[in-house]
């Protein structure tokens, strides 16, 4: 799957977003090693707390369906879901991504327009744990 093909789907996502409080829609499609992909989007909750972001919500689908081994996650999101620059994983969605994915996870943030930036998961969030540490 390409770059742009996984952004089209992370795009389409965002439209499912919840978000009657703040109006910043995000979405997320997540693609698996064994090429499924799932896709995430932001929902809001009255007391803020308990609100998911995008990411988990791809994330969490799919581990639920067993899967494990993950290549690549498009995130986009803005305010009334239009895309005016990229929108970063926040740092809980950061420690989620660690505890599965490797350093060399890619993570393209979807900007204006058709532009995007590719980042790995270490550059994201550098001197981190995950769960191969802490299994051992």
């Amino acid at each position: 799957m390409t770059p742009e093909q996984l952004i089209a789907l992370a795009k389409e996502a965002m439209t499912h977003a919840y978000v009657p409080y703040s109006g910043y829609k995000v979405g997320a499609a997540l693609l698996c090693a064994d090429g499924s992909v799932y896709q995430g989007c932001n929902i809001e909750n009255a007391s803020y707390t308990p609100t998911v972001c995008a990411e988990r919500t791809a994330i969490f689908k799919a581990v639920y369906d067993g899967h494990r081994d993950f290549v690549a996650i498009a995130v986009c999101g803005g305010k009334d879901g239009v895309i005016t620059g990229s929108f970063p994983p926040c740092g809980v969605c950061r420690q989620v991504m660690r505890e599965f994915c490797n350093d060399d996870f890619t993570v393209y943030l979807v900007g204006a327009g058709e532009s995007y930036e590719t980042l790995t998961l270490s550059q994201l969030l550098p001197h981190s744990f995950s769960a191969k540490e802490h299994m051992n």
